[in-house]
């Protein structure tokens, strides 16, 4: 597999070039910087008869989990995110979850597709993060090539149906005037979680311990600068896990659905 040159082609294309990248197995790692200003996405994909309550449960929870696309039972496709789009062979690495326990994490999900699938896909902070990195505000885990850290919180969502569970967040150290002008930039992103959810002492919203994610790559917090929390689209993942589904897909944390929308249309006006 040539990793390398298959994400350097990636970072300097569309997001059908992305696409066309991961799908011919050239790239299996985390998406972010792949075709910069290209809106990626989170992935949740459940049985048909559960697919109304997560709705549901997005809608309720729209800042972890604003869906920014869904396809009609059975269908791998979903046009009005990208020509040429196929879910079961687009994402770097899925993860496969039976009665709530990680199974598998495979580079395709062609074998495991079924008539009755629905997927979601939910809005990503990659989107905001452009605009941040724009404005010159630095972001540590993007300059050093890591997946964003991510925990589990003691913030809960609202429940719909069998759906509840906590909400993830995603942190990013910054400075305090960064840490301002983030909210700011943030706040005009609603469909790609909005502003952040919390700033400062990560013990208020139960992380235990700063320097061990439950998800993605730590990061180190300067002296000068304070963590801010924005919620994140893995919280599918973890309320899976707690609501343990008979089946469901998700992505690998950090290795997202790259689209052809563009971030500048996630912008409130």
């Amino acid at each position: 597999m040539d990793g390398i040159s298959g994400s350097i082609e990636a970072q300097q294309q569309s997001g059908l070039a992305a696409r066309l990248v991961i799908r011919a197995a050239r790239h299996d790692g985390p998406t972010a910087g792949l075709a910069p200003g290209h809106v990626q996405g989170n992935l949740a994909i459940l049985p048909r008869d559960l697919a109304a309550d997560f709705l549901r449960f997005c809608h309720l929870n729209p800042k972890p989990c604003p869906v920014i696309g869904l396809s009609e039972p059975g269908s791998p496709h979903i046009p009005a995110l990208g020509a040429d789009l196929d879910i079961r062979t687009d994402l770097p690495r899925y993860r496969v979850w039976r009665d709530g326990a990680l199974v598998a994490e495979p580079t395709d999900i062609r074998d495991l597709w079924r008539d009755d699938l629905v997927a979601f896909v939910i809005g990503c902070s990659f989107s905001f993060e452009q605009a941040l990195l724009d404005d010159g505000i630095p972001l540590r885990h993007i300059a050093r090539g890591d997946n964003v850290a991510m925990w589990r919180t003691s913030i809960p969502t609202n429940a719909a149906g069998p759906f509840s569970g906590p909400m993830v967040v995603s942190m990013r150290p910054l400075k305090a005037a960064d840490a301002i002008r983030a909210i700011q930039i943030t706040s005009r992103f609603p469909a790609v979680h909005g502003a952040p959810v919390h700033l400062g002492r990560p013990d208020l919203i139960g992380i235990t311990d700063i320097t061990r994610p439950d998800y993605g790559d730590p990061v180190a917090i300067m002296d000068d600068e304070v963590p801010v929390f924005w919620a994140c689209g893995v919280t599918p993942q973890a309320v899976i896990a707690a609501v343990k589904p008979a089946f469901a897909i998700t992505h690998a944390p950090g290795c997202m659905l790259v689209t052809d929308r563009r971030n500048s249309q996630m912008a409130a006006l």
